[in-house]
């Protein structure tokens, strides 16, 4: 398996209902396949993140896991955005998900292989 444009950064993780402490989550995987971000449970839970759904995902081989999720502020690339994370088990990969990437206004370069303003977002207006 190459590392075909994939790399890794290092992201803060911030509970919204008690903001202030922040845990940084090292070497995460940036994965624009995946919908949700998934970080160590053991993180969140010490932040005191709630589990508030708990969802089904399926794998690449075709078989699917339950995880439970929670909101949580990601921190990444000098920007933040609230979403809602996975809380991942030791055997899961930790990952920034799309979702994540989309709220933080973040684009990848892939031959940099790093993450990048993505610019204006579109806006609808009344004419």
């Amino acid at each position: 398996m190459t590392d075909m444009g994939s790399f890794r950064i290092d992201v803060e993780i911030e509970n919204p209902v008690r903001p202030g402490a922040r845990h940084e989550v090292r070497n995460v995987l940036v994965d624009t396949g995946a919908e949700l971000s998934c970080l160590p449970a053991q993180v969140l839970d010490s932040l005191g993140i709630s589990r508030r759904k708990l969802l089904h995902f399926r794998q690449a081989d075709g078989s699917v896991l339950e995880r439970w999720t929670g909101p949580a502020f990601v921190y990444a690339a000098g920007t933040s955005t609230i979403d809602e994370v996975i809380f991942g088990e030791p055997s899961d990969l930790v990952l920034l998900g799309s979702r994540s990437l989309e709220g933080l206004n973040l684009r990848i370069d892939p031959v940099a292989k790093r993450l990048i303003d993505a610019g204006p977002m579109p806006l609808a207006v009344v004419a």
